[in-house]
């Protein structure tokens, strides 16, 4: 008998659900969706909202979410010539969703840090299975 599974955690479509989850599940994505969820941000006043990212890291991102249809880019004609961003329409519908998962992490941060460091202090204290183990055999 096949194995049921609820409806809100089909993966039917697994290859369209990853194609979608790759550009937005990363380590800035999120972020920067949620500092979008403010208004159209400059890439400067992204990037210092987002302690330890990259100029590289962000451009890359910021690419990534665009090319997807989630936010646009917008140069504006100062001098300095500047860029901002902003969410689409579609990327609107994502900030509940985003704003979910954030409260979750914030709700959950201790659990998972304490897990987290559980199982660094085991693996510390267990051998490692990669480790040489070294047999001496007496000639008798």
């Amino acid at each position: 008998m096949a194995e049921e599974t609820s409806p809100q955690c089909s993966l039917t479509r697994v290859a369209d659900i990853r194609t979608v989850l790759e550009p937005i599940a990363n380590k800035w994505s999120i972020m920067i969706m949620t500092v979008l969820c403010n208004g159209p941000t400059r890439f400067n006043a992204i990037k210092r909202q987002l302690d330890g990212v990259t100029h590289k890291s962000l451009t890359e991102a910021l690419r990534r979410l665009e090319r997807v249809g989630l936010i646009s880019r917008e140069v504006i004609s100062s001098s300095p010539v500047a860029v901002q961003y902003r969410r689409t329409a579609l990327g609107e519908t994502l900030e509940a969703p985003l704003l979910a998962l954030l409260h979750w992490c914030q709700d959950h941060a201790d659990e998972v840090i304490a897990a987290e460091r559980r199982m660094d202090e085991a693996e510390v204290s267990t051998p490692s299975a990669s480790a040489t183990v070294t047999v001496s055999v007496q000639a008798g």
